[in-house]
């Protein structure tokens, strides 16, 4: 009888005990269902869309590998959601990108620095044809962006091993990557160079009419004083003299400088001059911003400004003349 009652005791103990342990899982299970509300499936690509005259078609691009300029978004994002639906976190290491599927992942490398990063792409954007990624705020920080400006940057699509990419699901930055060496900076801030930028094409109709011929004929009436003294044939020497002093041509005083960018936002342009010690530069219907260095007198100064625009990480630098 004793046995008995023994067997049955340890036997509901153990039923109890069983009891709690599924408590736990169900705990545990419903717990990290609310975390995984950032997930890397369904991956999406959406509708083809359009900024300007230019359209861009999402796709599945797996040896994606391009250069452009980054920006920086989160703020104004505050309290929504991304492209794909997941909430929108400032500090988390995410991207937006125009064409690339939702979520990805890319290496991300300052053409300044050679500083490379692993960021998720999560969200659609920039909307302009100037940029090529917008980062968050934590990417940016992470990369060693600290403002608002356009940065050179190489934008790499890679598939990293599963605890990285839990560490960027989960707001966390993964492990850094080596830095580029200076050799390959070099071939990707050429590239960037030569590449055709919008901007640039935009800003090329400006002031294109000279002011030189208006002066000539303003020099012509100095033959008044001969019409006053008919005695004294003094006019013919005095008449003369205007012509060479007509010479004037060297008003080249401010006819070159250097284009860094433009801006669609008057903001994102003051915040890059401001940075550089440059100026901006509207546009006469005020929807572009260009930030210049100059004007210079001459072209050799010009050259001068330009190079060192370039050495300072803005390959996309450009020499203008009204």
């Amino acid at each position: 009888m004793r046995f008995e009652t023994r067997l049955l005791a340890s036997t509901a103990a153990l039923l109890a005990l069983a009891s709690c342990g599924g408590n736990d899982d169900a705990i545990a299970t419903a717990s990290s269902a609310s975390v995984e509300r950032v997930s890397d499936y369904p991956v999406t690509l959406g509708e083809p869309f359009t900024i300007g005259a230019t359209k861009y078609v999402p796709e599945e691009a797996a040896l994606y590998d391009d250069v452009g300029l980054a920006g920086i978004y989160g703020g104004e994002m505050a309290g929504k959601t991304t492209a794909n639906g997941e909430p929108f976190a400032v500090s988390a290491i995410s991207a937006a990108h125009k064409t690339l599927p939702l979520p990805s992942y890319v290496e991300v490398t300052a053409l300044d620095t050679g500083r490379t990063i692993l960021v998720r792409i999560n969200d659609r954007g920039p909307m302009t044809n100037e940029r090529l990624i917008d980062l968050s705020e934590g990417a940016a920080r992470q990369l060693g962006i600290s403002d608002k400006g356009a940065t050179g940057v190489r934008v790499r699509r890679v598939n990293p091993p599963e605890n990285e990419k839990s560490a960027l699901r989960a707001g966390q930055a993964a492990t850094l990557r080596m830095d580029t060496p200076e050799s390959l900076l070099k071939v990707l801030r050429d590239k960037l160079s030569k590449q055709a930028a919008p901007v640039v094409t935009v800003a090329l109709p400006e002031k294109p009419a000279p002011v030189v011929p208006a002066k000539k004929e303003a020099a012509k009436p100095a033959k008044p004083p001969t019409v006053a003294k008919k005695e004294e044939p003094k006019p013919a020497p005095v008449a003369a003299k205007p012509k060479e002093e007509a010479k004037p041509k060297a008003a080249t005083a401010g006819a070159y400088a250097v284009q860094v960018a433009a801006f669609a936002s008057r903001a994102n342009a003051d915040a890059l001059a401001k940075k550089l010690g440059a100026t901006v530069i509207a546009s006469s219907d005020s929807k572009l911003f260009r930030v210049r260095f100059g004007p210079f007198a001459t072209e050799k100064e010009a050259q001068a400004a330009l190079a060192d625009a370039r050495k300072r990480g803005y390959p996309q630098a450009r020499l203008i003349r009204d």
